[in-house]
């Protein structure tokens, strides 16, 4: 997958002096855990090819795409399944921006999915207020193409953003800034390169993304800004509408907010990481971020072998912490914002979990040792402190089924460095506690 930090340019925009101080805040290293939300038209569709992949090639993969968020775009490629479903199930005429007159979300959809973040544990939720099929969740005055307008006839960003407060959880937004198909004429991407090709540049363009980012940022005062693939190069010269203008009225809304890496602008806020495994611990803070499935928008067709159970789910959020990042784990509501079973469960596990372990997690810092910077097999480790404040270092055991496990000599002799072990010499043994499925705690106090 891609990694955006690297990706900046043109390299005559603004200097990486231009920009404000983008430091990631104490309370979002603190936070580990929060939930995406990918809901928009294309839950009414609610398609991606996913059921056979085993002939998907870097030739087909835009044509054969998983993410059912990008219908707007497969459904456009001449041949491909997206395209072939939809002129059978909706007929040849029925375009993908007919589905903002199809789409009724519950009265009650905001509070539920919130609700199940809150239960999940989740400290921050980013709802996505476009994605790049233009079409805008909030009340925007710079199109008609908005739910307040068109089928929901709500601001359903306003609706979301309610609830996240309410429940005393930081709100993050998520904004296309590179890509708005609805006010673009370019043929469908169909390559990794064509997503950073084919994408509007010019100034009105970038005025106009910025006007949408900052009614964004002055209505609802997010928490964290989270921009996709870039933005428009038009936007990041000197100027009122520039990007560094637009950061310094996020700062001033909110003095500890926060940016992701998605601008491409030579700095950045927090690392994002998609669908990827960290081998070791990291230096800098990312967040660790994917779908429950194989995409982030609801997909029908996915079932429980395309999906994280809830063991699986709280052993990937120990690994992504342990390592010095934040995961932000995606739920794809269907169109009514209802959750799905299958999505639902998995997240009522993890917070079934943190609810008896979360000091292994909120709070804590990854451990920077050499012998654990690739951790030992099936062995996480964090540095937190106790119910009394005392510090600590808690070995997180990624399949207590397996029974007890004898870390090497220098691991070993690494935790004696720092901790309180019951053996005096020799290999340090973990014991799961009984009754544990998914990941269990042996906490040790530190000297």
């Amino acid at each position: 997958m891609i990694s955006f930090d690297d990706r900046h340019g043109p390299a005559d925009a603004a200097p990486p002096a231009a920009y404000p101080d983008l430091s990631v805040p104490d309370w979002y290293r603190d936070a580990k855990l929060g939930v995406f939300v990918h809901w928009g038209l294309f839950s009414v569709p609610a398609w991606a090819d996913v059921l056979d992949r085993s002939d998907v090639t870097a030739q087909n993969a835009y044509a054969r795409h998983q993410y059912a968020e990008w219908y707007a775009n497969t459904v456009r490629i001449e041949g491909s399944p997206t395209r072939e479903r939809h002129e059978r199930l909706f007929g040849v005429g029925h375009s993908y921006e007919d589905f903002a007159d199809d789409w009724h979300p519950a009265p009650d959809a905001a509070a539920g999915i919130v609700d199940l973040a809150r239960r999940a544990g989740a400290r921050y939720v980013v709802p996505t207020t476009k994605h790049h099929d233009g079409f805008c969740l909030w009340d925007s005055a710079t199109t008609p193409f908005t739910a307040a307008r068109r089928g929901p006839g709500r601001d359903l960003i306003a609706e979301i953003a309610d609830a996240v407060r309410e429940a005393g959880l930081r709100l993050g937004l998520y904004y296309s800034g590179a890509h708005d198909w609805h006010a673009s004429e370019f043929q469908a991407l169909t390559s990794t390169d064509e997503l950073f090709a084919l994408r509007r540049n010019d100034p009105e363009f970038a005025a106009f993304a910025a006007a949408q980012l900052r009614e964004l940022i002055e209505r609802f005062a997010p928490d964290v800004l989270w921009n996709d693939i870039d933005w428009p190069d038009a936007g990041k010269y000197d100027g009122p509408d520039s990007l560094q203008e637009l950061f310094r009225a996020h700062l001033a809304a909110t003095p500890d907010g926060l940016v992701d890496d998605r601008w491409g602008v030579p700095v950045h806020g927090v690392l994002t990481r998609e669908y990827q495994d960290i081998a070791e611990v990291q230096e800098e803070v990312f967040e660790s971020t994917r779908g429950l499935g194989l995409s982030f928008g609801y997909n029908a067709d996915e079932s429980a072998e395309h999906a994280l159970d809830g063991t699986a789910l709280i052993r990937l959020l120990a690994d992504v912490v342990s390592k010095n990042g934040n995961l932000l784990i995606n739920v794809g509501p269907r169109a009514d914002g209802s959750i799905p079973d299958l999505q639902a469960s998995a997240l009522e596990e993890l917070g079934e979990w943190l609810g008896r372990h979360g000091a292994a997690i909120y709070g804590t810092r990854p451990w920077f040792h050499e012998a654990v910077r690739t951790p030992p097999e099936g062995v996480r480790f964090t540095l937190g402190s106790d119910a009394d404040g005392r510090a600590v270092l808690h070995a997180l055991l990624l399949d207590p089924a397996a029974g007890p496990v004898t870390l090497d000599e220098e691991v070993s002799a690494a935790i004696r460095e720092i901790a309180r072990t019951p053996e005096d010499g020799g290999q340090v043994r973990l014991t799961p506690g009984p009754g544990e499925r998914a990941v269990a705690v042996v906490t040790f106090s530190l000297r």
